[in-house]
């Protein structure tokens, strides 16, 4: 029976960023992982689509440019190289050939939403002032333990130093917080395109427009003009493999098809019992898979208060879906060439507000949407590395798709449909995007549970309400 100081389940982001933290700290470190590559979903492989590096789970990378990780683990000395993706949003206006982008740079932003809407242009400026500062406060936040009074004292000091070009009162600032972030925005902006684009952005933290107390899901955009959007080189998975470098080079030791199937806890010695037969010891153990995973599967003798707790955490029923596309040619959107920067960030495909709305209602009816939204990343843009010479990669995000279906259907059956319909979408902004699909890789809710361990094929883990949030 071999003994660590800290045993990792789950060699995902998260993991690996407390495996090499603990590691560069002295620690004897083994990290387990059940898949035979690790990253979980953060993950890129080239053996889906031969000649193809597909990304598995997340593809652009925001928040982990506001936290000291990146520069702390050294991780560019095992070859992680990020670029930019700038602008990182594109809207078009479906049938006009109108459009806009979201950039870095805010004054870029609003000139070009001013195309479409001059007061608009200008309420955003105003947006990204008052919601940058609150959100330097609740990123800060992040950054620590959640204790109430520590995200309490943030909340103050925030308020004390924002700079908004409008200021606005504490009781008004606490409304919205309080607010759907789709009143939020439809409160702020006045033009239907920069309404959609805004909510569909919101839209991609979980909760739909209309959830209470979801106010900062529209004001955490305005982060996004300070880190920016940015994508590693080679893929996305490159992240956790320069992760995997870091740790095996400060000692620690990773293996892969490891399954743990059960965690025996102890006073002064823990032990994981792996699928195989083997047992593994180690002084502490960190789980970093899903928390129902681990409480109702993995734990043996889980205490009953805590597992009624666990059991009642909300996971939903599922999110979206993904459908990641080798294509001959990049999508040809009216009015832009295949080099133009529509390519080099996040293509916004939600017709209107009424549309994303009528997509959220046939997921509570457990139904898939007639007409997905969507968001389309072509990435090969960029990263030339990611497809053969003259070849490209696209893959297509979209909401809302139930893990379980209404009317005995089942995701075997039906991905292949509304695979389609995510394409037929692209194409009814695009045309001739269709007749440019060389091959694709299809990762339905029930793909995402099984390849990734995504309980119920929810991307964020849980529903992200408020009340699932921080210290609750």
């Amino acid at each position: 029976m071999s003994s660590y100081d800290v045993i990792v389940i789950g060699a995902g982001h998260n993991g690996l960023t407390a495996a090499c933290y603990l590691a560069k700290a002295g620690r004897k470190v083994l990290a387990l992982e059940r898949r035979e590559i690790v990253g979980g979903a953060v993950c890129t492989q080239d053996d889906l689509i031969p000649g193809y590096k597909i990304d598995v789970g997340s593809s652009v990378h925001i928040m982990i440019h506001l936290t000291p990780v990146l520069r702390e683990l050294e991780l560019h000395r095992y070859g992680l190289e990020y670029i930019d993706l700038d602008p990182w949003g594109f809207y078009p206006v479906r049938g006009t050939g109108k459009s806009f982008f979201f950039w870095k740079d805010l004054n870029r932003t609003c000139e070009s939403i001013a195309a479409v809407s001059p007061r608009d242009a200008e309420a955003y400026r105003k947006f990204v002032g008052q919601w940058g500062a609150i959100n330097e406060g609740v990123f800060e936040s992040f950054l620590q333990p959640p204790t109430p009074g520590r995200i309490l004292w943030t909340g103050f000091k925030c308020s004390l130093r924002r700079r908004s070009p409008r200021r606005v009162s504490s009781q008004e600032l606490l409304r919205q917080l309080m607010s759907p972030y789709g009143r939020v925005i439809d409160e702020t902006f006045e033009n239907s395109h920069v309404r959609a684009a805004m909510k569909w952005l919101a839209a991609q933290s979980g909760p739909h427009p209309d959830e209470t107390a979801s106010g900062n899901l529209a004001g955490w955009q305005s982060m996004i003009h300070r880190s920016g959007a940015k994508r590693p080189k080679g893929g996305s998975g490159q992240l956790t493999q320069a992760m995997a470098g870091c740790l095996m080079a400060n000692g620690g030791v990773i293996e892969t098809g490891a399954e743990g199937e059960k965690i025996f806890p102890g006073e002064s010695e823990c032990r994981v019992r792996m699928r195989d037969g083997r047992e593994i010891s180690a002084k502490k153990i960190i789980a970093a898979c899903h928390v129902q995973t681990t409480f109702l599967k993995l734990l043996d003798q889980c205490p009953a208060d805590l597992r009624r707790r666990v059991e009642n955490i909300r996971i939903g029923n599922g999110f979206g879906m993904i459908v990641r596309h080798a294509v001959s040619h990049l999508p040809r959107y009216p009015g832009f060439s295949e080099n133009d920067l529509c390519h080099r960030g996040l293509q916004l495909l939600c017709p209107s507000s009424e549309h994303l709305r009528e997509c959220y209602g046939s997921y509570l009816q457990c139904q898939t949407p007639r007409e997905p939204a969507v968001i389309a990343m072509t990435f090969s843009s960029v990263d030339p590395s990611l497809a053969p010479p003259g070849r490209h990669t696209l893959f297509t995000w979209a909401q809302y798709h139930p893990y379980r279906l209404a009317g005995g259907e089942s995701w075997d059956s039906i991905e292949e449909r509304e695979a389609d319909k995510i394409l037929e979408l692209v194409e009814s902004y695009a045309p001739g995007t269709k007749a440019s699909v060389l091959d694709r890789v299809i990762q339905s809710p029930l793909d995402l549970e099984r390849r990734l361990g995504l309980v119920g094929g929810n991307v964020m883990h849980v529903e992200m309400s408020l009340d699932q949030m921080f210290f609750f």
